[in-house]
């Protein structure tokens, strides 16, 4: 058989499409198998590039592929799309992200190890137990409004209020609904622990992790921040420059040209939603302080804030913020605030 250069895997859940090209990109190897079928057939082939798409379970596979002597290279799906021909199907998507592999401008994802991606699991269950939260605040401000009761907007506002509410022997609630509001109340205080402990190993990860520990010192990232970014990034080489982190994060604005004149637009919005979601919060917490201070980045805030809304601030110093956590990581120092230069 005619040596594989380029191993294009589509994933599934159970079964693969594989499809080998040559040197010359020519097939020659079209098979439909199970996901240890494809660890066989890659063990039972020279070394080659081996190319999937980066969805579930394709990092766990590249481990598996990269162990076994082969070059792995993950792609963002809608990089991929444009090589699919007519008709589409699995065996053209194989096809396809075997050719996008041998483009010599595609963006490749790096493989995530295992730690990686225990970390992030951890990250999206905490994100599950906080929209819960959020879901179980709303119905209860339903149910209070539905009886005529208002309850200034805060979580602890709102927590005070059913404190003293359902402390009063006269309670506007008829008893079930007062029984009902009882339970949610004691639900809403298991995901506060649950979140709280998330919290709490989330900080642990950060004292004992360098690169989360360095991430740590730039104002508005936390540990929570923190071990995000660095389960997501893992190496800043990935990205050659702090405007492609920003990038990646769907912080950077649009351009659209105007009587030859660029104009920016709103920011792209593309890429990981969690992480410009945490990353946007630290801004917004970081700009007062930051803002006051006399500093460089304190006079860009409040110059910009003097012509700018201040969500667009904040959404602005997120951006500043990614470029920063790309410095420090690069570097390997920690992040230190300099004072404007007197003039």
């Amino acid at each position: 058989m005619t040596e594989i250069a380029v191993l294009g895997v589509d994933l599934g859940k159970n079964s693969c499409s594989v499809v080998g090209l040559d040197a010359a990109g020519r097939v020659v190897l079209r098979r439909r198998l199970h996901r240890d079928g494809v660890v066989r057939l890659a063990a039972g082939s020279p070394g080659c590039m081996v190319a999937m798409e980066a969805c579930c379970g394709a990092h766990h596979l590249g481990r598996r592929l990269r162990e076994a002597g082969h070059e792995v290279r993950l792609m963002s799906p809608e990089y991929v799309r444009p090589y699919v021909k007519a008709q589409k199907n699995d065996e053209r998507d194989a096809e396809a992200i075997a050719e996008a592999a041998t483009r010599p401008t595609m963006r490749f994802v790096e493989l995530k190890s295992e730690a990686q991606l225990d970390m992030q699991s951890l990250h999206r269950a905490r994100d599950r137990l906080v929209g819960e939260r959020t879901a179980l605040i709303n119905q209860l401000r339903a149910i209070l409004l539905e009886r005529g009761i208002t309850v200034p907007q805060g979580r602890r506002k709102l927590e005070v209020y059913l404190e003293t509410l359902l402390a009063e022997e006269r309670v506007p609630l008829s008893p079930r609904v007062r029984l009902l509001v009882e339970d949610q109340r004691a639900e809403w205080r298991e995901l506060d622990r649950r979140i709280e402990a998330f919290d709490e190993e989330f900080a642990a990860e950060a004292r004992s992790d360098e690169a989360a520990r360095l991430l740590t010192t730039i104002p508005g990232i936390g540990p929570l921040n923190a071990t995000a970014l660095v389960a997501a990034i893992g190496r800043a080489e990935t990205f050659e420059r702090g405007r492609d982190l920003a990038a990646w994060l769907g912080l950077v604005p649009r351009q659209m040209t105007t009587g030859g004149k660029p104009k920016l637009l709103g920011i792209s919005k593309r890429g990981n939603v969690y992480l410009r979601r945490m990353l946007i919060h630290g801004a917004r917490a970081a700009l007062p302080t930051l803002s006051k201070g006399e500093t460089p980045l304190g006079g860009w805030l409040r110059g910009l804030a003097a012509r700018a809304h201040v969500n667009t601030v904040v959404v602005a110093l997120a951006a500043k913020l990614a470029r920063i956590i790309c410095a420090v990581l690069r570097s390997g120092r920690r992040f230190e605030m300099r004072a404007a230069a007197v003039s």
